[in-house]
């Protein structure tokens, strides 16, 4: 082909490339100028979308409706604290007197930051984007959104002046629950208006916007929005809005919450308010919020009511009779996983007790609850429920002298509930009385750091700080939840396989298909005979009656299993049973975490426990426990078996703490404790501390001078 004829078709493609380009142009101008600018009137009546409803198990009781009580208060700019105003912009949009609508450079940052994190979590808009968001894009989920949205915002510049959108914006954003604006938030928050904000208050209501259900001042979440009230402040203080003077009194200053008061339109308040959190941890806000779905929980709202009901006459009694003005209970199916009740509070409503605060999720002391997950890791190494610990006065602190039976910063040696010692005892009867010591010398025999392992495995999701609980973590020395503690209850009622809670069994949209439904991955953590030997200790009325009594509430029948927990300081009572299709849980305390009357939980919580399964245990299938299998005792070490020597040595001359069922050690100086055990228990026996001397001892032959553990020990 000749050059000229090259020439002219390459022209001719230049030619209809720029005409195409030219048409889009074109095209695209006139999409542009068809976007258009609602009046101010109608930017004022927010956009109401579909309204997202919760749900009970059965679909049919509505637990939450999110719209229809929206509350909202227009009020112009002036009347509006200039606190309020500074403390939003400076976290929303600091640059927002000098920009035009939009900001190049923080909308390339937000991409940079949720390509590089994949989080997602940045949105780059100024306040004049978030207006065109929330109030004329509505539904708009197409492709060309955020295009609409840079456009629109460009256009709303120029209509408005930045006062018009600043207002626009704080009468529309949303603040949690059925609140919006400025002025509902600074009422229904504060029980003040708008105008008459602090700084202190300013800043906790400008943290609200970015996530209103995490950072509400009701939930769980209260660190978080103080950090995030801080972060405010510290923004004001850069940006040259507020003095060193005013950011040392707003961080001082102790602001007050008003009790929600949402009484007429939710029932189990507490865990709705739970539902809602972990939808908008997966979905986001604007999704749950607008999208118009329906959420059927696996709440039962029949056990629920007979929950609340429960904690609401025991609360008060046990306010009056052990200074305890609070309680929460969880129950849980341990086949699903499933939260089958949740209650917060004895009452959400009261504000004397906080009662808006979630205690089923908050992190407290669990006392001896902890208690069989380290006796599971005993069993998982070998050990049986007939060995054989020592119930004595023993310094567990190398550091300190044997004969030092105090307990500081250095030296460890804890006592019993009832400030008694009963000798040698097995891990049946440690275990079901659930006495301290023995408890101590388990978790030395099993690690910390396998029993912190085990209880993560099993659902405990606290435990954060490994490095400092100690021997002291067998004793409630760490800070767990209730739901996390039921749900790893659930772990032994189900015979060693877990099922992760939840509590929603699906979510529909508007036209009613399913967008999401709950599945069960089980998974085993615990070996069945681990498991079936820990329900059985916990399920032996004999071996608890020493302790508890005969006919103690703890006792229903032998396929219910048990065990309570009061913290050393005694601000937390607890108690979890379960049977095999049903784990229950509560706790009793203080919200403000004062301590209780010193009494045991088997006095405090015990009784509500038991009035609410007699309750509903009755609705669940009858099924029995599986015992464990009997082990041929012949193999086993005496120690092991029950049989304790006359030579009255502790248990590390036995056994080699990591493999109990092997050789006898050969060099017991290896092992810190031993020396200190090793006088505990001669002390015991002589009673007399100038003749309880430690022997120097290396058994290569097993001893043979053995007995039956005593009766009555």
């Amino acid at each position: 082909m000749k050059k000229t004829q090259v020439r002219s078709v390459r022209s001719s493609y230049l030619l209809a490339i720029m005409a195409i380009a030219l048409f889009a142009s074109g095209m695209f101008v006139l999409w542009m100028a068809s976007l258009r600018i609602p009046a101010m009137e109608s930017l004022l009546e927010r956009r109401m979308d579909g309204s997202t409803k919760i749900y009970d198990r059965t679909g049919e009781i509505l637990l939450y409706d999110f719209s229809p009580d929206v509350k909202r208060d227009v009020v112009p700019l002036d009347k509006v604290s200039t606190y309020a105003k500074n403390a939003t912009i400076a976290i929303e949009d600091k640059n927002f007197y000098s920009h035009h609508g939009f900001e190049l450079s923080s909308f390339v940052r937000a991409v940079l930051v949720n390509l590089t994190t994949m989080s997602f979590s940045q949105g780059g808009s100024t306040i004049t984007q978030q207006v065109v968001k929330n109030s004329i894009l509505t539904k708009d989920k197409t492709p060309t959104r955020k295009l609409k949205e840079l456009i629109l915002a460009l256009k709303l510049e120029k209509v408005l002046t930045k006062e018009d959108i600043l207002s626009l914006y704080l009468n529309e954003i949303p603040y949690g629950g059925t609140h919006y604006g400025i002025e509902e938030a600074a009422q229904s928050f504060l029980g003040k208006s708008a105008l008459d904000l602090t700084l202190a208050e300013s800043t906790y209501l400008a943290a609200l916007p970015k996530a209103p259900s995490y950072y509400s001042p009701y939930g769980s979440h209260r660190q978080e929005l103080e950090n995030r009230k801080n972060l405010i402040l510290r923004e004001m203080l850069s940006q040259g809005v507020i003095t060193q003077d005013e950011y040392d009194t707003a961080l001082e200053e102790k602001v007050d919450f008003k009790g929600r008061n949402d009484n007429t339109t939710i029932k189990a308040p507490h865990f709705v308010f739970f539902v809602i959190d972990e939808l908008m941890k997966k979905y986001g806000e604007d999704a749950v919020r607008s999208s118009g779905w329906k959420v059927v929980t696996t709440l039962d709202y029949s056990m629920q009511r007979d929950a609340e009901d429960t904690s609401a006459k025991y609360g008060s009694i046990n306010e009056k009779t052990f200074d305890a003005r609070n309680n929460a209970i969880v129950a849980i199916d341990p086949k699903t996983g499933e939260i089958l009740v949740m209650v917060g509070s004895r009452d959400y409503f009261d504000q004397t007790i906080d009662g808006n605060f979630n205690a089923a999720l908050g992190l407290r002391q669990p006392g001896s609850t902890f208690k069989p997950f380290v006796y599971s890791v005993l069993f998982n190494k070998g050990y049986t429920d007939k060995t054989i610990l020592f119930d004595a006065p023993i310094q567990f602190s190398s550091y300190c002298e044997p004969d030092n039976f105090t307990t500081d910063d250095k030296c460890y040696s804890p006592g019993n509930y009832d400030e008694k010692f009963r000798g040698p005892m097995t891990i049946r009867d440690a275990l079901a009385q659930s006495i301290n010591v023995p408890a101590v010398e388990a978790i030395y025999l099993a690690g910390v750091s396998d029993s912190i392992k085990l209880a993560r495995d099993l659902g405990i999701q606290g435990l954060t700080e490994p490095d400092t609980y100690g021997l002291s973590l067998v004793l409630g020395g760490g800070s767990v939840t209730l739901l996390d503690m039921v749900s790893a209850y659930s772990v032994f009622a189900n015979d060693g396989v877990r099922n992760p809670y939840t509590p929603i069994l699906w979510v529909e949209d508007y036209r009613g298909n399913i967008i999401d439904k709950h599945s069960i991955f089980p998974r085993r953590v615990l070996p069945v005979e681990t498991t079936r030997t820990i329900t059985s200790i916990l399920s032996d009325n004999i071996a608890r009656t020493p302790s508890y009594g005969v006919n103690s509430p703890l006792y229903m029948s032998d396929n219910v299993a048990v065990k309570t927990g009061t913290s050393n300081d005694y601000r937390d009572a607890w108690i979890i049973g379960y049977s095999p299709g049903l784990v229950v849980g509560a706790w009793t305390g203080n919200s403000d975490n004062s301590p209780m009357a010193k009494k045991v939980a088997g006095l405090i919580v015990s009784p509500l426990w038991r009035e609410l399964m007699d309750k509903v245990l009755s609705g669940f299938p009858e099924e029995s426990f599986i015992p464990p299998e009997p082990e041929d005792p012949t193999n086993l070490k005496p120690i092991l078996r029950g049989e304790i020597s006359g030579e009255q040595h502790s248990i590390l001359y036995y056994v080699d703490r990591d493999n109990p069922r092997g050789s006898y050690p050969p060099n017991h100086e290896k092992d810190a404790g031993f020396n200190n055990w090793e006088y505990g228990v001669r002390r015991w026996y002589t009673k007399d501390t100038e003749t309880a001397t430690i022997p120097q001892v290396s058994p290569t032959i097993p001893p043979t001078d053995l007995a039956p553990l005593p009766t009555g020990f």
